[in-house]
């Protein structure tokens, strides 16, 4: 599925409950008034387009998507006040008998609400009809009737908001996406034995307009079907600096589930130095199919790409992607690291995780280590790999040394 397909599915998911909405508004007042048809029509360029339809049976004169030019339905007149918005009998008004519209759509009895948006803007009609006269047609009927039409108003509006806000999204991410408004920020991941780089985490930073943290910028990606695209663009950008990095170092770059399902992610990677990159899956990714996960990476993995769990304790999902996915790296969440000096708990889980690594040749990282106990703590645990502040911030120079470690 293509992004645009994506977002254009995303926008009917939205809307499916809204249609829902209104066209049991039109239904019920349809029933309660004896009518044969009822509809939403919206005003598109001096037409008249059909939006919701109810009208059982009726289906070959009048359904959605219709559309007639304006004058040849009582819209205008109503709303210049040439016709009532009650009409118990067309034959009575000159205006309404005389037109075209009355015979082809077998009009005898007719109420029309204007729907009106909240900057005053007429947005088309809520309309119900039928084949013959009814003259205990009434005002309270005409009221009763306003008030679904009122409904499906603000549903309109609600509808309306939400696409426009869709729309500025995908303009948003497109021109963050054509102008590579963004940057990648690299983190050492250390080896504790040695106290030197063995790789560098890829942390994608936004410098478009609005300021939002790097999570919030890839779910409104995601929202406007543009996820993979920038998932890719950002991976692209971390990968340019491998020849900057020594021949055993390597770069750690996030990418979801979706994007490695996506038709452009084998593409992309093929054309990478596999055996220097290392995917992390975060402990939030959902995987549906892992078969299919499974048979994707692998062809990838023979030829050296490394998979890493990333977020390890923080939730149950991580735990099945170690067991499924049989990773190269398991990297334990910040959550579990914490303190992990002055808390027996957090030592046994981790203690856990380094069990089942030894026992599949998988290797553990820690992450978030901010102090020299924590540190110490886990080098005695027998942890070899680590990331966090206390042994390297994220920088868009990427820092060979860490001086300060070997001096302590």
């Amino acid at each position: 599925m293509s992004s645009m397909e994506f977002a254009t599915t995303m926008l009917h998911q939205q809307s499916a409950s809204s249609r829902q909405t209104i066209m049991s508004s039109l239904s019920a007042i349809r029933k309660h008034l004896g009518m044969s048809a009822a509809y939403v029509s919206e005003f598109v360029n001096g037409r008249t387009v059909f939006r919701h339809v109810d009208a059982p049976g009726l289906e070959h004169l009048i359904k959605d998507g219709d559309v007639y030019d304006a004058d040849e339905l009582y819209c205008l007149n109503i709303l210049d006040g040439k016709l009532p918005e009650l009409i118990p009998n067309t034959s009575l008004f000159q205006a309404a008998s005389s037109m075209p519209i009355t015979q082809t759509l077998r009009i005898g009895a007719h109420m029309s609400i204007p729907i009106y948006l909240h900057d005053g803007e007429a947005y088309g009609m809520f309309c119900c009809f039928g084949p013959h006269p009814n003259h205990s047609l009434n005002h309270r009927d005409l009221e009763t009737m306003r008030l679904f039409a009122n409904l499906a108003a603000q549903q309109i509006q609600v509808d309306m908001k939400q696409s426009m806000q869709m729309r500025e999204k995908r303009t948003r991410i497109m021109e963050t996406l054509e102008n590579s408004a963004f940057a990648i920020a690299y983190q050492p991941i250390v080896d504790l034995g040695g106290m030197y780089p063995c790789g560098y985490e890829a942390l994608c930073r936004f410098s478009a307009e609005p300021y939002r943290t790097p999570d919030v910028w890839f779910n409104e990606a995601a929202s406007v079907g543009l996820a993979v695209e920038l998932e890719l663009a950002a991976i692209r950008e971390a990968v340019s600096a491998i020849d900057m990095l020594d021949s055993e170092q390597y770069v750690s770059v996030n990418v979801s589930p979706a994007t490695m399902l996506s038709a452009h992610f084998v593409d992309t990677f093929s054309r990478l130095p596999l055996s220097r990159i290392v995917l992390e899956l975060t402990e939030h990714a959902v995987i549906d199919d892992y078969e299919q996960f499974t048979k994707i990476l692998s062809p990838l993995r023979r030829r050296g790409l490394r998979l890493a769990v990333d977020d390890a304790g923080a939730g149950h999902s991580s735990l099945r992607h170690i067991v499924q996915l049989s990773p190269d790296y398991v990297k334990v969440d910040m959550s579990l690291t914490r303190n992990v000096d002055s808390d027996l708990a957090r030592r046994a889980l981790i203690g856990a995780l380094l069990f089942y690594t030894r026992e599949t040749s998988a290797q553990i990282i820690a992450e978030g280590i901010e102090t020299q106990a924590e540190l110490q703590t886990l080098k005695m645990l027998g942890v070899r790999r680590g990331q966090g502040y206390l042994l390297g911030r994220p920088a868009q120079t990427i820092t060979k040394e860490i001086n300060i470690l070997r001096a302590s």
